[in-house]
């Protein structure tokens, strides 16, 4: 018996696979699986996701190098702020312990960035009135 279905994709070639899609111009982030694209305002560098920070231990010592051989899972650890007022992400590696610093990008998730700012504060190991006397 013949089929008079029409077929799903005729006379087209197979369509790429997603993962080859997302090799040379973005990445999967690891904690919440958005697909990440390199290009990022206010950074040379991408390596972490901008909807929940997480990161991949990539760089060995220079940014952008992908040099170091660990690629652990990278978490938010906390925000260091520059002389010059710019934020810097710090990573904890969950594989080897080692720490990063990495310049936030113009399209990190600003509550996410003060979530990770303010858990100090929400620290009740230390009092108030020792961070009110800064």
């Amino acid at each position: 018996m013949i089929c008079d279905m029409p077929r799903r994709n005729p006379g087209r070639e197979r369509p790429q696979r997603r993962k080859e899609l997302f090799h040379a111009d973005a990445f999967r982030c690891v904690g919440c699986r958005l697909d990440v694209p390199m290009l990022a305002p206010g950074t040379a560098h991408r390596n972490h996701c901008p909807n929940c920070l997480t990161s991949l231990h990539v760089d060995h010592r220079i940014p952008g190098d992908r040099r170091a051989e660990c690629r652990g899972r990278m978490t938010a650890l906390s925000v260091s702020v520059r002389g010059d007022g710019e934020w810097l992400i710090i990573h904890s590696c969950q594989s080897c312990g080692g720490l990063s610093a990495n310049r936030i990008a113009g399209d990190d998730n600003a509550l996410a960035l003060l979530r990770i700012a303010m858990r100090p504060l929400s620290d009740t190991r230390l009092p108030v009135s020792a961070l009110l006397a800064l």
